[in-house]
């Protein structure tokens, strides 16, 4: 039997940080997350760049390298409330901009204010977003079921309680399932709380750890698709990676990895 229960490189466990609206705390955010080698996915207002404590367009780049850059619509208005074309506008507008500063093709979103609607989702999908993320937590570490409405593990305030059962399992390295761990938040908080210390012991305890795959959120829908769109025979004999993304798996009991554009026979 075939089981989708890896990830790259053969791990069992996933951690993803995600912040929002681009504030000048992003700098702090962004020398902790790599001090202990763990990556973030950053979603901006490009309208806002420069704005009061927004950070500057010209160090987008420079910032977030090794990170993700996402969009969060141009101006961060209620998207449900705005009309159709207006609601696109906000969302290609702000991946225009973020594409040029960037300098990648940026696919990614999370919801301002977490607020949306079955006609919001269709409107974004069609600007080329392939995940959003939700604000409200699960407390769990699955993987979603549909990435546009992604849920987190928790805000950051709840992350060492979360990390507790999710380290247990990785100190363990238990694998009977994958465990996909998500924080989010918004990094002036640590300024607005005076609380720094937090994050700080969240990614001393999280981080560093060999059995841990460390994804921004686009690097995680990736792998998830091209695991999602393999072709395996009927028998489960023969397994096709049509994808560029080298995919593990388990079958039977082994971990196997297909490599990207290869069938593997069994």
């Amino acid at each position: 039997m075939i089981k989708f229960n890896r990830f790259k490189d053969g791990k069992a466990f996933v951690l993803t940080m995600s912040y929002d609206d681009g504030r000048t705390a992003d700098r702090r955010l962004v020398e902790i997350f790599n001090k202990y080698g763990i990556k973030g996915t950053f979603h901006l207002n490009s309208g806002f760049l420069g704005v009061n404590d927004h950070i500057n367009a010209d160090e987008v780049k420079s910032l977030y390298e090794g990170h993700e850059v996402s969009c969060h619509s141009a101006h961060h208005p209620f998207l449900t409330q705005l009309p159709d074309i207006s609601v696109m506008h906000e969302v290609l507008e702000d991946r225009k901009t973020l594409e040029k500063l960037c300098g990648y093709v940026v696919r990614g979103m999370s919801y301002p204010y977490g607020v949306y609607s079955d006609k919001v989702i269709e409107l974004i999908k069609t600007c080329g977003i392939v995940y959003n993320r939700k604000v409200a937590s699960t407390m769990g570490y699955q993987l979603p079921t549909n990435f546009m409405t992604w849920e987190p593990t928790c805000h950051h305030n709840a992350c060492l309680d979360a990390a507790k059962p999710f380290m247990a399992k990785v100190d363990a390295d238990a694998k009977a399932q994958p465990l996909l761990f998500y924080v989010c938040g918004h990094s002036y908080e640590f300024n607005d709380n005076d609380n720094w210390e937090l994050i700080e012991e969240f990614c001393k305890t999280v981080g560093g750890r060999d059995n841990v795959w460390y994804a921004t959120n686009i690097e995680i829908y990736d792998y998830v698709m091209a695991q999602r769109n393999l072709h395996i025979a009927a028998d489960e004999s023969i397994i096709h990676n049509p994808s560029r993304i080298d995919v593990w798996l388990t079958r039977e009991s082994d971990v196997v990895k297909i490599p990207a554009g290869e069938t593997v026979y069994f």
